[in-house]
């Protein structure tokens, strides 16, 4: 890998496993919605199914972070992979909302988990990023996370061309509106066991933690404000994005397959704008990147309830990915550059708790708002709470420098 000569061998492996999960999940966000929905349930009922996927996901994805420090990252990993198989086996054979709702706890795949414009990663991320961090230098971790970003978004944006497999196999091939997504799920049970053999090839330099060992005051009060932020930027995300391929599909009558060309192009603007995110942060700053671009993204989504066409409002959709999901592998970053070693995963684990917590409450409110008062209003309160936080995000943190950019060890530093 030219661009990274120096690149470790097995952070080469996570971002082929990151890049393979990205693939299989990226077509299940675009569709679950849209497949609950003809499976018969009201959109406020598939709001409570995302709500309840996205708290269960925000407790698990503590969970996992906490026990990786514990007993090591590789076999969380793999558990979860096995989890992934479990939750995809649900969906093929079960419809009952009993089920959905076992299925969604399990792992979350289609509500609330992994992204696949690399935005994302559900219960992997803490794990996957504390593994990851092992495997960087200081100097190179933003550009690491980066790429790190980068195939997720690349191959995401392919997967979800996947989620016209249904419209094909219903035209062509006279598939009932149920059946024909099944294959989308039996393709990710697929991936999945890829994903195990790919995690067992890891080699895991941690030294799994055996005593109980609390958080230190310095990572803990930097967590408390990154969390605190994360909860209201994610509120309103949760109210405007967690949903929003169902909202094109309730707005605009959108068609299977033009949403999923729609969810290609926003993941590839996306996957540039990971690379190009390190590139800008060496010469503003990180904080300002992260602040910056957010806050461009969040008034851009203001705007989108106003567009009067579903290309218009593709479009603004598009561009916003561009400068929407350029501060994640630098947050990511971010927060590992501020926290000890040994913490890493905990931090990773408490700061995706903040995020997914919120998205458990919003999804529910955001159907009530949709089929009861506005189908817009949604992305109004929801965009508008994003860029609240990136205003306070500049403030609290606009003064805070990484290691990297005073050139000094991260364990020398004290989070402020």
């Amino acid at each position: 890998m030219r661009f990274f000569p120096d690149l470790h061998y097995d952070a080469k492996l996570l971002m082929a496993s990151r890049g393979i999960r990205s693939f299989a999940f990226s077509y299940l966000n675009v569709v679950f919605a849209i497949y609950l929905d003809q499976l018969g349930y009201t959109p406020v009922m598939i709001g409570i199914i995302f709500s309840v996927a996205y708290l269960a996901g925000a407790l698990l994805t503590a969970v996992w972070g906490y026990l990786s420090d514990r007993y090591g990252r590789r076999k969380i990993l793999m558990l979860l992979a096995v989890l992934t198989i479990i939750s995809n086996g649900i969906y093929i054979f079960f419809s009952g909302l009993v089920f959905i709702l076992l299925a969604v706890v399990i792992a979350n795949v289609g509500a609330g988990g992994s992204g696949g414009g690399g935005s994302g990663g559900g219960p992997f991320n803490p794990v996957e990023e504390a593994l990851l961090a092992e495997k960087c230098q200081p100097e190179n971790r933003n550009q690491v996370f980066a790429l790190n970003s980068f195939v997720g978004s690349i191959t995401g944006s392919i997967g979800a061309l996947g989620a016209g497999l249904p419209q094909y196999l219903q035209e062509m091939r006279g598939w009932t509106a149920v059946s024909s997504y099944k294959p989308l799920f039996m393709l990710t049970i697929i991936f999945s066991l890829i994903l195990l053999y790919v995690y067992s090839a890891i080699g895991e330099e941690h030294q799994p933690q055996k005593t109980e060992k609390k958080i230190s005051k310095a990572t803990g009060v930097f967590v408390t404000k990154m969390s605190l932020l994360s909860f209201v930027d994610n509120f309103g995300a949760g109210l405007a994005g967690s949903l929003v391929s169902y909202w094109f599909f309730l707005r605009f009558g959108v068609e299977l397959r033009s949403l999923g060309l729609l969810f290609f192009i926003s993941y590839f603007l996306a996957a540039l704008s990971f690379l190009s995110a390190p590139i800008i942060a060496r010469y503003i700053g990180l904080v300002k990147t992260m602040a910056f671009s957010h806050g461009l993204a969040s008034m851009i989504y203001l705007l989108i309830p106003l567009a009067p066409t579903f290309k218009i409002a593709a479009t603004m959709l598009a561009v916003r990915s561009y400068f929407a999901y350029m501060d994640n592998p630098l947050r990511s970053s971010f927060t590992m550059a501020m926290v000890r070693s040994t913490e890493r995963g905990s931090a990773a684990g408490v700061t995706s708790l903040a995020r997914i917590v919120p998205f458990g409450i919003s999804p529910t409110i955001s159907t009530y708002l949709m089929q009861s008062v506005s189908l817009t209003l949604p992305l109004f309160i929801g965009g508008g709470l994003q860029l609240i936080n990136d205003v306070a995000f500049y403030l609290m943190f606009r003064h805070i420098r990484p290691p990297e950019e005073i050139q000094q060890p991260a364990v020398e530093r004290s989070p402020a």
